[in-house]
């Protein structure tokens, strides 16, 4: 499959007129080809009145349909072979190991999506019998839930597949019965476009209404902005930075009917280090420490960006433990000159604050875009005056809080913004403490661990990828998981209809085999 620098509306092939531009491969700083095209406000415009259009049609296609329609996306990425593995690699910088792995979460998360539809689980069915004889009498009343409408999302910088133009959001909305509009990431336009051909193919085999998907190529600002006010977009999903998350809110708040914005958006992922858990694996636990730090370059989400614990000679063998292993980890290469930049003026911030120690560094940068890993220390009571502290940096940095006795680790858990992860490192006897923090950290938290590490994203039934504000814009959601395509459903309750007007989830029959709620009571078929 070629790449032509067009981007897709609908079942059109759209060479954009306002401007050119080219992805750069941060390993060379240097650009590749082809020229890709910018899009208007009118090819956000069309792209968003196909969808409109396409939408009533779609959402009623059948689970059967629109779980083969997903399949088939899924086949069609591993089709690409390794087309799109060298691509992606080109563009982000990252190793082809990764990118694979990439590539089957993406596929993953597209067939889970699947069986999600088949089960029928998410639509929700509710059936309340009349009662006539009642008084006041009862209606007949039935419930489902139904696509929310077409969707806008915006493809991620850090997971060139995972995240983007097929990703979890895209995968989670086609699943649910939204069309999607999606905002290729400008540092990935290459992989966008072999993707999203691989998406638009399968429209048209699966014989679904063109606009059911776009893919839209152009200026941030410009085109983000008119895709989020656009009166067709319903939702809208989001993975980057606070600042681009905010501005997508604020668009969307403005609008004549605000919609949602599920933004993942900033996460320093604390890890708590209970005292007996730390004495007795001080060393292993640096160590490890430092391996989920530098994985991917820290250019997780959930990268774990700060470290709670107890002064005294254990928390001194972890940051020993820590400092050493940094000391040969290489320096990676990032994904984009100006997440690089980023990165280099985040260290050097940390480094200027008074009471903050520099206590361990990575091998030195070898080459363009490429990161030196840093740890940073410093005591419970400069953390707690200091916001710049709790700001993230995205890249392998992380900051050692220090505190004088269990109720100072307590007040620094209560002092956190909201997260994506909290980590307990513990052993039988810091029972006790745990049971002190977890009550903070459920509120502070979307995924809670035990004795693990926070930069592994399992997808599946029972994962959430949210957390409350900073980390997310919507704390009851998950962008990762079964549980993501309740993002885009909404509730219809139906009183009194007769029964061929009634939706096939709600009929007397149960004719798409569904487990349902009927007064009260869970059926299953």
């Amino acid at each position: 499959m070629n790449i032509t620098g067009e981007m897709l509306i609908g079942q059109s092939a759209v060479k954009g007129s306002e401007g050119t531009l080219r992805a750069i491969n941060p390993a060379t700083n240097e650009k590749i080809g082809p020229d890709f095209g910018a899009g208007s406000t009118a090819d956000v415009d069309r792209a968003c009145t196909l969808a409109q259009q396409a939408f009533d049609t779609y959402r009623e296609t059948t689970p059967d349909q629109r779980a083969q329609f997903l399949e088939d996306i899924a086949t069609g990425i591993l089709a690409l072979g390794t087309a799109l593995i060298e691509r992606a690699t080109q563009e982000s910088g990252l190793p082809t190991a990764r990118i694979e792995g990439e590539r089957a979460r993406t596929v993953g998360q597209l067939r889970l999506f699947a069986k999600v539809i088949r089960d029928g689980h998410h639509l929700g069915a509710t059936l309340d019998s009349a009662l006539p004889e009642r008084t006041p009498p009862r209606s007949d009343l039935r419930l489902r839930k139904i696509a929310l409408g077409p969707v806008a999302v915006f493809g991620a910088s850090n997971f060139p597949l995972a995240f983007s133009v097929a990703g979890g959001d895209t995968a989670a909305a086609l699943a649910a019965g939204c069309p999607v509009v999606v905002k290729a990431h400008s540092a990935h336009p290459g992989t966008s476009e072999l993707v999203g051909r691989v998406i638009q193919q399968a429209v048209a085999a699966c014989k679904l209404p063109e606009g059911v998907f776009s893919l839209i190529i152009g200026n941030g600002n410009v085109v983000g902005q008119a895709l989020v006010s656009h009166p067709a977009i319903k939702a809208v999903g989001f993975t980057g930075s606070r600042q681009g998350g905010l501005a997508l809110m604020r668009a969307a708040a403005q609008r004549r009917e605000p919609i949602p914005v599920y933004a993942e958006m900033s996460s320093i992922n604390p890890m708590f280090l209970l005292p007996n858990a730390l004495a007795a694996r001080a060393a292993q636990i640096g160590s490890a420490f430092v391996d989920s730090l530098t994985m991917g370059v820290g250019q997780f989400c959930t990268n774990p960006g700060l470290v709670i614990g107890l002064a005294g000679e254990h928390l001194a063998q972890f940051q020993e433990a820590a400092t050493n292993a940094l000391k040969a980890k290489a320096a990676g290469t990032m994904l984009t000159p100006g997440i690089h930049s980023a990165y280099v003026s985040g260290i050097e911030r940390m480094g200027a604050i008074a009471g903050v120690d520099s206590v361990g560094q990575g091998l030195a940068p070898t080459g363009p875009c490429t990161a030196q890993a840093a740890l940073f220390a410093t005591d419970a009571a400069t953390f707690l005056e200091s916001e710049q502290l709790e700001e993230e940096i995205f890249g392998p940095s992380s900051l050692i809080v220090v505190c004088k006795n269990e109720e100072e680790m307590c007040a620094v858990a209560e002092h956190l913004a909201g997260q994506l992860t909290a980590t307990l490192q513990l052993d039988a006897a810091d029972h006790a403490l745990a049971k002190k923090l977890l009550p903070t950290l459920e509120r502070k938290a979307g995924r809670i661990l035990v004795n693990g590490y926070p930069t592994g994203v399992e997808v599946s039934y029972a994962m959430v990828h949210g957390g409350p504000f900073p980390a997310t814009s919507d704390s009851r959601s998950t962008s990762v998981g079964a549980s993501a395509i309740d993002r885009f459903l909404r509730p219809v309750c139906y009183q009194d209809l007769p029964a061929d007007l009634l939706p096939a989830a709600l009929q007397d029959g149960n004719p798409l085999g569904l487990s349902r709620l009927v007064d009260g009571a869970l059926l299953t078929p």
